[in-house]
C-alpha cells in the first residue's frame, strides 16, 4: 500500500479546483510582490489606488496554475510548482535589482550563459529568509497535494491525457493571447500613475513585477534580418588588429538638443548677435570638418543617438516597431570605445544625469567604457535651473583631461551633456531670468516667441562650451581631437508649432520638403589642436574620409569615421565596413539615402541594398550572438 493511501484525502470538484486556482493565484501574487525589494505594503497602496493592477498582476499567475491544474490534476502540485517558479524569478528580480539597478526582462532567458559567467563579478548578497519563505511555501503546497486531489472531469471524453492536455494548452494559450493584446499594450502601461516613468525598476517596483515582466514581452522587440545566417554573420568577424591608430585624445561631446537652427533665414541675428559664433568660426578652421549628421529620431531620443554613433548600429532598423536601443543591449557590444580601450586608451563616459536613466550605467560598460561619472558623483555642480550647466560639464572634461594626461593615458571620452533639455518655458532658469530677444523676420505668436527664448539660450550657452573646450584644447601639446554635435532637435511644441511659425521645412511632410531629413539633422564639427594635426598629417587625413561635398553623415557613421580619421583602420572589421558602406550611402534613414554625389533617393542599386543587407545582419549577429570578453 502507498504511504499516501494510508490516509484519508480530500477529493474537490472541479469548480473547487477552479476556486482554489484562484485563491491560491492570488496568494502567490502576495508572495511574489514580497519577495521584491521595496515594502508591499508601499505596493498595495498602488493597487488600491488603481486595482485594476490587482487583476493584472494575478492574472499570469492564475493561468499558469490553472495549466498546471488541468495537467497533474492536482491544484496544491500546481500551486507548489508555479509558486517555485514565480517567486524564483521575482526573487532573480530582486538580485538584479540589487547589483545593476536593472529588472529581469524576458529576454534574460536568452542570456543563461551570461548570467552564469556574470554571477563572479557582482557581490550578491541572497535573501536566503525570503528564499527560506519560497521553499517552505512550495513545500507546504506539495504536501497539501498528497491529501487533496480533484475529481475527473464531468465530460468523459476529457478524463484522459487528451482532455488534461488540452486544458493545459487552452491556459496558456489563453495567457499567450492576453500578453500579446492586454499586456502588450503601451497606452494601458502608461495610463497608470508611478512617481517616476522613466525608472524603470521604480515602475517595476509601483506596478508590480508580475504585470510589468508580462509586459516586457513585446517591448525593445530586435528583428531578425531577412535571410540571416549565424555563421556568415561570424565569418565577418575576422582580420582585426591592435595599435595601428595615431596617439591622439579623443574627445567627443553630444550636446543636448544642439542645432543650428538660428541660421534659418527667419532669424536676423548678425556678426555681433550670433548665438553660435564658435561653431561657424570652426566651419570655416584649416583643422576642422563640419556638416550635419542624421540622427535617429525628431526632438527626443538622445541615448538612441548615442548607441547609433558608438555602435554604428542603427536605432531604427533594429525593429519594425518603435524600440529604445540602449534597452535591447543587454551584453558586451563592439563599439568606438573598444576600438581605442584596445590601444590602451583610458575610456570614459560623462553625463550630469542619473546612472539609471536609459540604463546608461549597464550599457555604458557594455559598450567598454573604463570609467562612468554620473551627476551623482560629481562634486560642485552648477546649475542653470534644473539643469547642470554645459559650462561646468567643459570644465569637467578638462579636469577629467589633465588627470589622464598626469597617468601617462591617453583619453577617449564620450560626453553627454544636459543643460538645453526641454521643455523650454519662461521658468527653465528661474522666475526672474532675462532672456535676450530673439530678432526675427517673421511674426510669431507670445507662445513661440517664449520657447525660441529660452531656446536658443541654451543654444548659446552650448556653443560657449564648444569655444571653451577649443581654446582650452588649443593650449595644450597634447595631440587632441575634438568631436561636438547634438542629439537631435529640439521640442518646439506640439505639431511641429514653433517650426510652422518660422515657415521651416521640418514641419512639413518629408515628400514635400526640399531637404527631405532636415528634422533629423543636426550639426557636428571634428576639430584638431595642432598637434593632433601635426600627428595625423590633418589635410590627407580628412581628405581621406571621402565624404560628401555637404559633409552629411548618418549618426552610425560619425564614430567609425572617427575611428578611420585616427589612423584606425583595420583594426575593427565591423568599423571598416561601415566607413566602406558610408562610402556608397553617407546617410541611410530608413528608406531613405543620401548618396554620395549628394542626391537623396529612395532607390538604390542592388549592389547596395546587399551592402545594408549585411549592414542589418551583421548589427543582430552583435547584438545576439557575438561574444566579447
Amino acid at each position: 500500500m502507498k504511504i499516501r493511501d494510508r490516509f484519508s484525502k480530500i477529493q474537490l470538484p472541479w469548480w473547487g479546483s477552479l476556486v482554489a486556482a484562484v485563491l491560491l493565484a492570488g496568494c502567490i501574487t502576495l508572495l511574489a510582490l514580497w519577495c521584491q525589494p521595496n515594502a508591499l505594503r508601499t505596493v498595495l497602496a498602488h493597487f488600491k489606488a488603481q486595482p485594476l493592477l490587482i487583476v493584472l498582476n494575478a492574472m499570469p499567475i492564475g493561468l499558469l496554475a490553472l495549466a498546471f491544474t488541468c495537467l497533474l490534476r492536482n491544484v496544491f502540485f500546481s500551486a507548489a510548482l508555479v509558486n517555485l517558479a514565480v517567486c524564483v524569478l521575482s526573487i532573480a528580480n530582486r538580485i538584479k535589482l540589487e547589483v545593476r539597478d536593472e529588472p529581469v526582462f524576458p529576454r534574460d532567458f536568452a542570456l543563461l550563459k551570461e548570467v552564469g559567467s556574470a554571477m563572479g563579478t557582482y557581490d550578491i548578497h541572497f535573501p536566503w529568509g525570503v528564499i527560506a519563505v519560497v521553499v517552505a511555501a512550495s513545500v507546504v503546497l506539495a504536501v497539501l497535494g498528497f491529501f487533496c486531489k480533484g475529481q475527473p472531469f464531468p465530460i468523459a471524453r476529457l478524463r484522459g491525457w487528451l482532455g488534461r492536455v488540452l486544458g493545459c494548452a487552452a491556459s496558456f494559450a489563453v495567457l499567450t493571447g492576453l500578453i500579446l493584446t492586454v499586456y502588450a499594450s503601451n497606452d494601458l502601461y502608461n495610463s497608470f500613475s508611478v512617481s517616476n516613468a522613466y525608472y524603470i525598476p521604480s515602475v517595476f517596483n509601483e506596478l508590480g513585477f508580475p504585470y510589468c515582466f508580462c509586459h516586457q514581452f513585446t517591448t525593445y522587440p530586435i528583428d531578425k534580418p531577412e535571410g540571416f545566417d549565424k555563421a556568415e554573420a561570424e565569418s565577418w568577424e575576422t582580420g582585426d588588429e591592435t595599435g595601428l591608430g595615431k596617439d591622439v585624445h579623443l574627445i567627443m561631446v553630444m550636446d543636448e538638443a544642439f542645432s543650428d537652427l538660428t541660421d534659418d533665414d527667419a532669424f536676423a541675428y548678425t556678426a555681433e548677435n550670433d548665438p553660435l559664433p564658435n561653431l561657424h568660426a570652426l566651419q570655416n578652421d584649416p583643422h576642422a570638418i563640419s556638416g550635419h549628421v542624421v540622427v535617429p529620431g525628431f526632438a527626443g531620443g538622445t541615448a538612441n543617438t548615442e548607441f547609433d554613433v558608438l555602435t554604428g548600429m542603427q536605432t531604427n532598423a533594429l525593429s519594425a516597431a518603435t524600440t529604445s536601443a540602449f534597452r535591447v543591449v543587454n551584453r558586451n557590444l563592439d563599439s568606438v570605445l573598444r576600438v581605442f580601450g584596445s590601444d590602451g586608451y583610458h575610456t570614459s563616459f560623462f553625463h550630469p544625469g542619473d546612472d539609471w536613466f536609459y540604463n546608461r550605467e549597464n550599457v555604458y560598460r557594455w559598450m567598454g567604457a573604463e570609467e562612468t561619472v554620473f551627476v551623482d558623483q560629481m562634486e560642485d555642480l552648477d546649475y542653470k535651473g534644473r539643469w547642470v550647466t554645459d559650462d561646468y560639464m567643459a570644465g569637467f572634461i578638462e579636469d577629467k583631461f589633465e588627470e589622464a594626461v598626469e597617468n601617462g593615458e591617453l583619453l577617449c571620452n564620450y560626453t553627454t551633456t544636459i543643460q538645453n533639455h526641454m521643455s523650454y518655458t519662461a521658468d527653465k532658469y528661474g522666475a526672474d531670468y532675462e532672456y535676450p530677444d530673439v530678432p526675427l523676420t517673421v511674426s510669431v505668436s507670445p507662445e513661440v516667441e517664449t520657447m525660441l527664448k529660452v531656446y536658443v539660450e541654451g543654444a548659446r550657452d552650448a556653443d560657449a562650451m564648444l569655444g571653451r573646450l577649443v581654446d582650452y584644447f588649443s593650449a595644450t601639446d597634447e595631440p587632441v581631437v575634438l568631436a561636438f554635435w547634438g542629439d537631435h532637435l529640439p521640442y518646439l511644441g506640439d505639431n511641429q508649432l514653433g517650426y510652422a511659425a518660422l515657415s521651416s521645412e521640418v514641419s512639413l511632410p518629408e515628400e514635400e520638403r526640399s531637404d527631405p531629413l532636415c528634422s533629423y539633422e543636426t550639426p557636428y564639427v571634428i576639430w584638431a589642436n595642432d598637434a593632433a594635426a601635426e600627428v595625423l598629417d590633418w589635410d590627407t587625413a580628412a581628405d581621406a574620409l571621402d565624404l560628401p561635398e555637404n559633409h552629411e553623415l548618418s549618426a552610425s557613421f560619425l564614430g567609425a569615421a572617427l575611428v578611420e580619421l585616427t589612423g584606425r583602420t583595420g583594426e575593427s572589421p565591423w568599423f571598416d565596413f561601415l566607413n566602406q558602406l558610408r562610402r556608397e550611402l553617407p546617410v541611410v534613414q530608413k528608406k531613405t539615402y543620401l548618396t554620395i554625389d549628394d542626391t537623396y533617393t529612395k532607390l538604390i542599386s542592388s549592389e547596395q541594398e546587399q551592402l545594408i543587407a549585411q549592414w542589418r545582419k551583421w548589427s543582430y549577429y552583435k547584438l545576439r550572438y557575438k561574444d566579447i570578453g
